[in-house]
């Protein structure tokens, strides 16, 4: 696919590197360089892109040439993502959603604006997706579901149809939501948890820590010395 528009990716951590690699990878995208806001700004560069100041964002990259993408993962329950897009978009860039090719997403699903879905997610028929919400590799959005605004959901997890998924909420890895369930806003759900009812606000589900055997792998599978 063609690059023929230029973007500008808040943020220069890991996430802006992944998003710089499948922007300029898998999109109409160019990226032009990164942005930071002052306090936070430690180098000029990053990719051989320049890393700037938000507060001369507009000068540098105007926003008539270049759209925004606030690369940032779940800091503060997801509301700096949230205040960093918001602050973008009042300067006036548009805001950049990323969907890649090898995602699957039903025609009848609707997806809010600023948000990032890698390759091989799953999004069901008549699932609504809310804005600045990131899907990050190999999950399963179920039917008729409604995943609300500023969500993170990480890798292979699994939202069984008719679930409405509160604001600001975290997925971790290979966690799973049973069929019609309720989760409230800023709930935090951990690796490997399994929701089966409704959740208050606010609530943090973790996972059970895994406790080490007995016996240790030498002698389980009896290895010599």
């Amino acid at each position: 696919m063609p690059n023929n528009s230029k973007l500008v990716i808040v943020g220069d951590g890991a996430f802006a590197e992944v998003a710089a690699e499948y922007f300029g990878d898998d999109s109409h995208y160019e990226v032009a360089g990164f942005a930071v806001e002052r306090d936070y700004l430690q180098r000029s560069e990053l990719l051989g892109l320049p890393v700037i100041a938000l507060e001369e964002m507009e000068k540098i990259f105007p926003p008539d040439e270049h759209d925004a993408f606030a690369a940032i993962t779940y800091n503060e329950l997801n509301r700096l993502r949230t205040r960093l897009a918001a602050k973008a978009k009042s300067m006036g860039y548009r805001l950049a959603s990323f969907i890649s090719s090898h995602a699957r997403i039903a025609k009848s699903a609707s997806l809010g604006e600023h948000c990032f879905i890698f390759e091989d997610n799953v999004v069901q028929p008549y699932v609504s997706i809310g804005n600045n919400v990131i899907l990050w590799s190999g999950n399963h959005i179920g039917h008729h579901g409604c995943i609300g605004d500023n969500c993170f959901v990480s890798s292979h997890v699994v939202i069984s149809g008719y679930c409405n998924i509160g604001q600001n909420c975290f997925f971790g890895v290979n966690s799973a939501v049973s069929n019609s369930i309720d989760i409230a806003d800023d709930c935090w759900i951990g690796p490997g948890v399994v929701i089966s009812g409704n959740t208050a606000k606010g609530q943090v589900f973790r996972p059970h820590k895994a406790e080490a055997a007995k016996a240790d792998a030498y002698r389980l599978f009896r290895v010599g010395d």
